[in-house]
């Protein structure tokens, strides 16, 4: 649940997939490998196994990301993005204690600018 649920999982699994930038992702293995470093100093080498699902559900994200960019318009990928770059910097003021916002309460958020422009 500490590696696979978290804003900076599905935004930087869809900016790799939607533009392939992995700029995200490789900032969320960073502090994922220096979590499961000190989880696995206290709790064994079954933090290894939280890879797995770590791979999977990044990884389908990626792939579904990557099948829908040819049908999404720069436009709505421009939005996507904004959106989820919202999403992170209310992690980033949640991590340094200046708020308390739900965030995952806001990512189905993501999914708004494809509704939106269905209907323009």
């Amino acid at each position: 649940m500490i590696f696979c649920i978290g804003s900076m999982a599905i935004v930087g699994s869809l900016e790799s997939g939607l533009i392939g930038d992995n700029t995200t992702l490789y900032t969320k293995s960073i502090l994922d490998g220096i979590t499961s470093i000190l989880l696995a100093s206290s709790l064994g080498i079954g933090v290894a196994l939280a890879s797995i699902p770590v791979l999977l559900i990044q990884g389908s994200i990626i792939i579904f990301a990557g099948l829908l960019e040819p049908w999404l318009p720069a436009e709505v990928i421009t939005e996507i993005i904004c959106v989820g770059s919202i999403l992170l910097v209310g992690l980033g003021l949640n991590m340094i204690e200046v708020t308390q916002f739900k965030i995952m309460n806001f990512v189905p958020a993501i999914i708004l600018p494809v509704i939106i422009m269905l209907f323009i």
